[in-house]
């Protein structure tokens, strides 16, 4: 791989220990993946924000780091955390869980990463531009910033997102080059899709038939709006690896289905209608009983938008005795909500607002366990997607309204 004089003093140790570490993070994966050279990055996400996925290598090694960077040199967000900084005992947590998660968000702090924990950091100031490059980990950030942003990049990992924060730069290979941007599999959406439940549906059903591979949408309206773009690609990444879609009409870099697929065959092609978002639906129902004592909304994270939603399905109701019912946002956002007024009437609900985290990355066998949760209710593909299989935690799945319903009844009425 071709270096800059620049990127070489950096090697050599010139800015010190953890930059030479850096580089040589980043040298490394270049040199896998057969890079030609390095692209500079406006902007990173950092996946191993919380400690469990970090885990105590991971907790070391941003420790280590930390203590040799005063700066970072491209703006970082932090992904969520294991907790909410400010409820971690009423959320059942001991000081001895949260402690190591306390060290990790400091040392990231430290080097000046932005510690908002949030998987949603387009909502809240880190919106990189089409055709940037950046750096981000986290699955669903990272299929909004490629297909709905058209910035540039891979899903990192949390080394190699922390050496782009430090040094700046990535290995262009992957999705930094036009040649891996184009699509390898057409989707014809038959019927009129609208709503949270129907593009997490949508994504879940194409995402296990993508793979890795990048789906071209046909069919999406031109109206689609940014949470209903967040879930697809959320979904897309959960059922399958997908970290870029586009959608003809809809995302900067398919304006035609000519540009979406750069010229190159089509291959594959399927049609998605009622029958496949309903199988999508079912395959995420696993949840055999029909009590509910644990509904969930916030996976991504909530938007402004979807606070209001809520907010209008709550307005003068409570919560079934045995329920809990969380809204997970980042601290921006629930910031807003406060102002609106949103805030106060989902709390007067019975509701709980959790910032900073989600079940996917927190301590949730021990939060699960103290509270007695034994189901997840939520309208999140990803979510319902993923709690069965890494808590034991089985899921009912439906759209917001439905979810809300069963919060006030204790039921699950399919």
């Amino acid at each position: 791989m071709r270096l800059t004089d620049e990127e070489k003093k950096m090697l050599d140790g010139r800015d010190g220990p953890s930059v030479r570490k850096s580089m040589e993070i980043l040298v490394a994966l270049g040199d896998i993946y057969d890079a030609e050279q390095m692209v500079p990055v406006a902007s990173t996400h950092m996946p191993g924000s919380s400690i469990v996925v970090a885990g105590e290598a991971g907790l070391r090694f941003v420790e280590e780091m930390a203590e040799h960077v005063d700066h970072l040199a491209a703006f970082t967000t932090l992904n969520p955390s294991a907790m909410d900084r400010a409820q971690w005992k009423e959320l059942s947590l001991r000081a001895e869980e949260v402690e190591p998660q306390f060290r990790l968000t400091r040392a990231y702090e430290k080097m000046g990463a932005i510690s908002c924990h949030t998987c949603t950091p387009y909502f809240i100031g880190n919106v990189p531009r089409l055709g940037e490059h950046v750096a981000w980990g986290e699955s669903s950030a990272v299929a909004y910033a490629n297909s709905v942003l058209g910035a540039r990049t891979n899903r990192e990992g949390g080394p190699s997102a922390l050496a782009s924060a430090v040094t700046g730069r990535t290995p262009a290979y992957g999705y930094h080059l036009d040649s891996n941007r184009k699509g390898h599999l057409l989707v014809k959406v038959t019927r009129p899709i609208k709503g949270f439940f129907d593009y997490g549906n949508l994504g879940y059903h194409v995402g296990a038939i993508a793979g890795d591979r990048i789906p071209v949408f046909l069919g999406i309206s031109p109206r689609a709006t940014p949470d209903e773009l967040k879930i697809l690609g959320a979904a897309l990444a959960s059922s399958g690896a997908v970290a870029l879609y586009h959608a003809v009409g809809v995302t900067p870099e398919a304006r035609t289905l000519e540009e979406a697929f750069g010229g190159a065959p089509r291959g594959e092609s399927l049609e998605i209608g009622d029958q496949e978002l309903a199988q999508a639906a079912r395959k995420l129902n696993k949840a055999k009983t029909s009590t509910v004592d644990w509904v969930f909304l916030g996976c991504p994270h909530i938007s402004i938008q979807e606070f209001g939603e809520i907010a209008a399905l709550l307005e003068g109701k409570r919560l079934h005795s045995g329920v809990d019912l969380w809204v997970s946002s980042s601290p921006a956002t629930k910031a807003l909500s406060d102002i609106m007024g949103y805030s106060k009437i989902i709390e007067a609900a019975g509701a709980r607002i959790v910032c900073e985290t989600c079940p996917v990355l927190a301590l949730t066998g021990s939060i699960a366990e103290r509270k007695g949760f034994t189901c997840i209710t939520t309208n999140s593909a990803k979510m319902a997607h993923y709690m069965p299989g890494q808590f034991n935690i089985l899921s009912h799945y439906g759209p917001l309204s439905q979810c809300i319903e069963a919060a006030m009844s204790g039921q699950w009425r399919r």
